[in-house]
């Protein structure tokens, strides 16, 4: 079966109260409670996006966010008690796509996970190629040199939208607002996703040959014309 949303979290109860309160507003959502439970469910089922708790009774949410990504390219929003800031770095730099912190308002959360299911949603039919990085739209997918590359999927909004603009310099605002949709996301974070990017595509990530910094405006995807 295919799902809007998977939570993944050992507090049974309040994993199942959220899954119950998003298929009241027309959210098809399940919950699972572990690592094993998270495997057993992607052998018959997907979905379009992970909500996954840090702490699980029988695993670490970031080993599972990394293993998640080795097969699957799905936005992936941590749910935590934790309020570390070293724990929100880690969640982002394994491929996590945003960091919820517990205990939230089931409100917010279903408008954040709305949110995420339309941006997500939206495909397009091109696709960008020069011979070394092929983009395709609809797949969401990413080859350097024939290879498949794995990023996020906000990784891959980022780099879908810096080619949709490509030649033309994107301004940090810019982009927290048709990226993020939201204008209160740091620099930091911002900062964090384009160097996994040139991470992913360049072959030096140290002299970017398709995500170059405007100092003082912001980013711009060159291309191989450029």
């Amino acid at each position: 079966m295919k799902y809007n949303c998977l939570i993944i979290d050992d507090e049974k109860v309040l994993a199942d109260s959220t899954a119950e309160y998003f298929n009241l507003f027309g959210v098809d959502t399940v919950a699972v409670y572990g690592t094993e439970d998270c495997r057993r469910f992607f052998i018959y089922n997907t979905a379009e996006l992970i909500l996954l708790d840090i702490n699980l009774g029988d695993g670490s949410g970031f080993d599972l966010c990394k293993e998640l990504r080795e097969v699957t390219n799905i936005p992936i929003l941590f749910i935590s008690a934790r309020t570390s800031d070293d724990d929100k770095i880690i969640a982002l730099n394994i491929g996590g796509d945003d960091y919820v912190q517990k205990p939230y308002s089931l409100g917010v959360l279903l408008a954040k996970v709305k949110a995420v299911l339309k941006r997500y949603g939206q495909t397009a039919s091109t696709e960008y190629s020069d011979g070394y990085l092929t983009v395709n739209f609809a797949s969401k997918q990413v080859r350097v040199n024939g290879n498949i590359i794995k990023i996020t999927a906000l990784e891959f909004k980022l780099l879908a939208y810096l080619i949709e603009k490509r030649g033309k310099v994107i301004s940090k605002n810019e982009l927290f607002e048709k990226v993020w949709e939201d204008r209160f996301t740091g620099d930091g974070t911002l900062s964090v996703h384009i160097r996994r990017l040139r991470e992913a595509i360049e072959s030096n990530p140290n002299e970017p040959k398709y995500i170059a910094t405007v100092w003082g405006d912001g980013y711009k995807f060159m291309g191989d014309e450029e």
